[in-house]
């Protein structure tokens, strides 16, 4: 069971400043250690919504479900190539669930070696991100929160749908 809070004490902890008696900030592969289980949580939960209802939304002000996975794969691409010091590169703007479980797909793996090769000054370092400007940290701490938040959100589309949502796991 996906648990949002548990998640988020996790990664705050990432951000915790090295102090006396604390531990020590998060190291670049920490974060990529982390970073799998969210990729294949999300790609599955992307998965589990039948091609048919990629158009459902449950109110008229909320995003389609094909639209919210879209939407944690560009920014996905906005926070790596915040952390790249580059700009997102031109993303198609597919409307059927194969192509969009691809770009959510394709983000991660556009991500993947960018996280898995941060060092720690990059960490530190001020990036832009879709958050505005932020320490490398906090990118990773943003773009984290941002996926978990929205993959939570297609998670309660996918049981208003009675389909019951891949588990988390760690």
């Amino acid at each position: 069971m996906f648990r949002p809070r548990v998640l988020i004490a996790i990664l705050a902890a990432f951000m915790l400043p090295v102090t006396h008696g604390a531990a020590p900030a998060a190291s670049p592969t920490e974060y990529f250690k982390h970073f799998g289980a969210l990729s294949k949580l999300s790609v599955a939960v992307a998965e589990a919504m039948p091609p048919e209802q990629y158009s459902f939304r449950p109110d008229r002000g909320s995003m389609t479900f094909g639209e919210l996975i879209s939407h944690i794969a560009t920014t996905n691409y906005a926070f790596c190539a915040g952390l790249k010091d580059s700009a997102a590169p031109s993303l198609p703007s597919p409307t059927d669930k194969a192509a969009i479980v691809k770009l959510l797909s394709d983000s991660f793996e556009y991500c993947s070696p960018v996280i898995a090769n941060l060092t720690d000054e990059q960490l530190s370092k001020v990036h832009n991100s879709p958050d505005g400007r932020l320490a490398g940290r906090e990118v990773l701490l943003a773009m984290y929160i941002h996926v978990a938040h929205h993959r939570g959100q297609a998670e309660v589309y996918l049981r208003d749908k009675g389909i019951t949502p891949p588990s988390y796991v760690i």
